[in-house]
Formats: C-alpha cells, structure tokens, sequence
C-alpha cells in the first residue's frame, strides 16, 4: 500500500537517502554497480524511492553516495519525478552513514528525513513529518512491530518515544524494529557528541537522552539487501502499477 497525499499537506523536509552500498549480497549480475541501481519493474531502485517520495510531498532529496557515486548522479541527474536533487560524495577515508550524514549537512537545512537507500516504504511520510516537528525532540526513528521477523528485533518503543535502540546487542524482549526512515535536527550535531562512523550509534545515543522521536508504521517495510529480498520488493513494486 502506498499512502494517497492530501493536496492540502505541505512539503516534507528535505530526504537524505544514504545511497553508498555496493550490493556485495546481491546477485553476481549487480556486482561492481551502486545497490541504488539494482533494476526493479524496470527501473533503477532509486527511481521507485524518489517517484514515492514526490508523491508523498518531497521537494528536495539529498543522494550521499561513494564509490562510483557518478553512476548514481548520472542515471539520476538534479531533477527527478519534479523533485531537486543534489549529491554529497563520501570523502576518502571518511565512511560510515553518520560519516555520510556529516559530509551533507550544508545541503539538509534545519532538520532532514534520512532514508536508507535499499528501503522502500509505503508509510505515511506527512503524518510522521507533523508528529516528529510536534515533538520538538532532535530525532526521529520509525518502527514496525517485528513479530516472527527474521531480524532481531532492535527498539524498545513506548507511545510516542524510543526509549532504548540497540542495533548490535538487542534486547530479545524488544518487540520493534527500525524500519528505514529517521530524522535528525541539525542543531542535535552541536547538543550531543558521538565520536561513531554509524548513524546507529547516534540514535542510540539519542534515545538514552529521551531525544528520539518513535512513530510506528502499519505497514511492513520493503528492502533489497539480499537476492530474496530484492525480488520480493521487486513483485511489491510492480503491484502498484
């Protein structure tokens, strides 16, 4: 299901979609080429992120991309789907999302959405928008209750708010997952000191300090980490033709 926008609603914040992964666990036939470029119904995977996002009411979509990163700005150009698109290059020696994150933030304004680049996700990106600037708080994860899921379950969610994320040492009573879309105000760059490379650690970080907005989404994610995944997302995708 993809959320229908109201024409009323205004622009979302501007999308930082971390857009640096290889596919090294995808099929041989995608290897040397960014994961963002995997084909999907047709059409390079970014394209079916950045065509839902237009449609949920982006304006302004930031690709951080790395290794053969000019692949990705090629195919994708600085205008997709009446989106602006800019890039942010990893520099040499940098790495990590929180890395990638640091290097874009003259290009994301006062607060951003951050997105990872192999998700696709039908969620309401208005309503968590309204409800993450409501809170005031610097962050903002979404979560999917991750019953039977294949992954361990990595949030300790509570209404309105994370209050525990542990992505490599998860609680087995946590009941949530992160389910691909975050949020981060700038201002929490110069409030919170984190000396990681993963943006994981931030959250973390954020959630121990009572900081870290939690919105649940109904609706499953998708994602093309692996060659299962791929091709499920892939059948999801062609669904909504």
């Amino acid at each position: 299901m993809v959320v229908p926008r109201r024409m009323d609603e205004d622009p979302l914040p501007n999308v930082c979609i971390l857009a640096g992964g290889l596919g090294t666990r995808l099929s041989a036939k995608t290897q040397g080429t960014p994961k963002s470029l995997a084909i999907l119904a047709g059409e390079p995977f970014v394209f079916h992120q950045l065509r839902l996002l237009a449609h949920a009411g982006a304006s302004t979509v930031t690709l951080c991309v790395g290794h053969l990163g000019e692949m990705i700005e090629h195919a994708v150009g600085k205008r997709q789907f009446g989106l602006s698109i800019s890039y942010s290059y990893d520099e040499p020696g940098l790495g990590g999302t929180l890395g990638a994150i640091r290097g874009a933030l003259p290009l994301l304004g006062d607060h951003f959405f951050v997105l990872y680049g192999d998700c696709f996700l039908p969620i309401d990106y208005q309503d968590v928008a309204l409800r993450w600037n409501a809170s005031k708080l610097f962050g903002l994860m979404t979560v999917y209750r991750n019953e039977h899921g294949e992954e361990a379950s990595n949030a300790d969610f509570d209404s309105s708010l994370i209050r525990k994320y542990d992505k490599k040492n998860p609680d087995p009573r946590m009941q949530w997952i992160d389910y691909g879309l975050g949020g981060l105000r700038t201002s929490a760059f110069d409030e919170f000191s984190v000396r990681s490379r993963d943006i994981a650690d931030f959250y973390a970080l954020l959630a121990r300090n009572h900081q870290l907005f939690g919105y649940e989404s109904p609706y499953p994610p998708h994602e093309i980490g692996t060659p299962e995944s791929l091709h499920e997302t892939d059948r999801f995708i062609r669904s909504l033709a």
